[in-house]
C-alpha cells in the first residue's frame, strides 16, 4: 500500500508517496508487494542531510503528518550505487524499508526520499542523523537471482539488539521484538528479514525473542557490523510463513466455532 500527499506551493504541486499501511491496520497486514527485494543487501550509503517537510495533509483520511526529505549518498565504485541508473519513482530499500526516490545528484551521486511519520514511527528510520550508515538495496528485476528471500520492503515492526557475543568466527546476535505479535511468525530456521538482511532464524527465545548468527563478511558489508547492543532494527517477517500462520489460525478458528 503506497500512502498519497499532495502539497501546492505556489503553482507547483506535488505528490508524495510512502509504502507502509497504517498502524491501525497492523493485525490484518497482509504482504502484497508491488516491488521485489531478495534480501541480499548491496552496500552501504550515508545520509547525508535530513530536512522536515512540516506537515502534509493525507489524502486518504484528512489527518496531518509529519515527513522528512533524507539526502542519501551511495557509493559510486558500486555498480548498483551508481545513480546514473536509477530514475525518479523508483524504488530502493533503505534499511529494508521500501522507499521512492523522488530526486538524484549525479554530481554527488545521491539520492532523495521523502518519508512520512508513519515510516519513522514504524522503522528505525526515524532515529537516523546526518552521516549515519544505511543498508541499501535496489528492487530486484525479472531475472536477477533471489540469493536471499523475496522481500517486500514493508517493515512491520522493530527489534532491539539484547546481546552480541562473538566467536569461533561467526556472530550471535540475540533480539527482543518491539511487538511481540509477530513473534508467532519468527520461527525456528525460517527466514526473517533484519535492516533489509535475509537471515535465518537461529533460535527463538522467550517472549518476542530470538537470535541470529552472522559471518564476518555479512557484518563487513552492512550495518550489522555497527551495531551495538541497545540498537534497534528493522524486521519484516516472511510472507509465506505469515500466509501460512494466519490461515492455519482461521481454519482452527472457524472449525472451533462450527462445533459449538
Amino acid at each position: 500500500m503506497k500512502l498519497a500527499f499532495r502539497s501546492k506551493i505556489g503553482s507547483t504541486e506535488r505528490l508524495w508517496r510512502c509504502p507502509v499501511a497504517p498502524a491501525s491496520r497492523r493485525k490484518h497486514l497482509r504482504t502484497n508487494p508491488t516491488c521485489l527485494f531478495t534480501g541480499i543487501v548491496q552496500g552501504k550509503a550515508q545520509v547525508q542531510s535530513i530536512s522536515s517537510l512540516g506537515s502534509k495533509v493525507a489524502e486518504w483520511d484528512g489527518d496531518t503528518y509529519d515527513m522528512r526529505t533524507f539526502k542519501v549518498a551511495f557509493p559510486k565504485n558500486s555498480g548498483y550505487g551508481d545513480m546514473s541508473t536509477v530514475t525518479i519513482g523508483a524504488s530502493i530499500a533503505l534499511n529494508g524499508t521500501c522507499l521512492t526516490v523522488t530526486e538524484t545528484d549525479l554530481a554527488g551521486n545521491t539520492a532523495t526520499f521523502d518519508v512520512i511519520e508513519e515510516t519513522l514511527k514504524r522503522t528505525n528510520l526515524g532515529s537516523l542523523r546526518e552521516g549515519s550508515a544505511v543498508n541499501f538495496e535496489r528492487s530486484a528485476r525479472v531475472g536477477d537471482e533471489i540469493g536471499g528471500h523475496t522481500v517486500s520492503g514493508h517493515v512491520q515492526t522493530t527489534a532491539r539488539i539484547d546481546s552480541v557475543t562473538t566467536g569461533d568466527g561467526k556472530t550471535r546476535m540475540d533480539f527482543s521484538l518491539s511487538d511481540p505479535f509477530w513473534k508467532k511468525y519468527v520461527l525456528q530456521k525460517g527466514f526473517v528479514s533484519i535492516d533489509g538482511c535475509s537471515l535465518t532464524v537461529g533460535e527463538t527465545t522467550g517472549e518476542g525473542g530470538f537470535c541470529v548468527y552472522l559471518i564476518p563478511e555479512t557484518l563487513r558489508v552492512t550495518v550489522l557490523g555497527d551495531k551495538a547492543v541497545g540498537d534497534f532494527v528493522n524486521v519484516e517477517v516472511e510472507a509465506q510463513t505469515q500466509a501460512i500462520v494466519d490461515t492455519v489460525e482461521r481454519v482452527l478458528a472457524e472449525r472451533e466455532a462450527n462445533m459449538h
